[in-house]
């Protein structure tokens, strides 16, 4: 049997950006990408702690060292810049495995979006 579990989670980002013209998505700074485990096209739930609104996206790659966190699309009427977020993506794994499993979890600075 497989079951979903975390498997990566951004924990309290800042959103940089919020962009209504843009196809869809969410543009993440590549280091917490990396950090986190999460790659580009990567479906991820964003939890906004200001609001309350949940959603999913898919992942792109913002730059490197830029702390951007840009939603993109419909998904910008959701956020406003400066909201703090939780940015999650999961992983459907075998019961057993999952007993064992940790998932990657960081821990940004909420001000800058940087790795400690």
């Amino acid at each position: 049997m497989l079951i979903e579990v975390l498997k990566s989670k951004i924990h309290r980002v800042s959103v940089t950006e919020a962009n209504l013209n843009y196809i869809g998505s969410i543009a993440i700074d590549q280091d917490l990408m990396d950090a986190a485990n999460i790659i580009e096209n990567e479906k991820v739930q964003v939890l906004n702690l200001n609001n309350g609104e949940r959603l999913e996206t898919y992942v792109i790659k913002g730059e490197s060292g830029s702390g951007q966190i840009c939603l993109n699309g419909a998904a910008a009427r959701k956020v406003l810049v400066g909201d703090i977020l939780l940015i999650m993506s999961y992983a459907l794994i075998d019961m057993e495995e999952a007993r064992s499993f940790k998932p990657v979890i960081i821990f940004p600075d909420t001000k800058t979006n940087k790795l400690i």
